[in-house]
C-alpha cells in the first residue's frame, strides 16, 4: 500500500526488527499465525516435524514485534526475539 503522506519524525526514529524464534517439535500447522500476520512474514514449511505436521517458517525479516502470532498460537511455539545486531529499545 502506497501512502500519500509520511510521518514528521519519520527521519529522527529508528525502527526495531525482530526474529521469529519457534520451536518446530511443538508446532501443529494450525495456519493461525500465518493468518493473522500483518506484515506476511511467516509461510507453511514442505518439511515435516516429528510429529508429522508442516511447521511455519519465517519468510522475510519484516517482523516489528505486534506480537499476534505468538498470541494465536494454541501450542506457544512461538515467541518474538529481537534480532542480533539491531540496537535496543531506549
Amino acid at each position: 500500500m502506497k501512502y500519500w503522506r509520511k510521518p514528521l519524525d519519520q527521519d529522527h526514529l529508528k525502527t526495531q526488527h525482530y526474529q521469529v524464534d519457534l520451536i518446530t517439535d511443538r508446532c501443529k500447522g494450525c495456519g493461525l499465525c500465518i493468518e493473522f500476520c500483518p506484515r506476511h512474514v511467516l509461510a507453511e514449511s514442505a518439511e515435516f516435524n516429528r510429529k508429522g505436521y508442516h511447521p511455519i517458517y519465517a519468510v522475510n525479516d519484516d517482523c516489528l514485534n505486534c506480537g499476534l502470532c505468538e498470541l494465536m498460537c494454541p501450542e506457544f511455539a512461538i515467541r518474538i526475539v529481537q534480532r542480533e545486531g539491531a540496537p535496543a529499545r531506549e
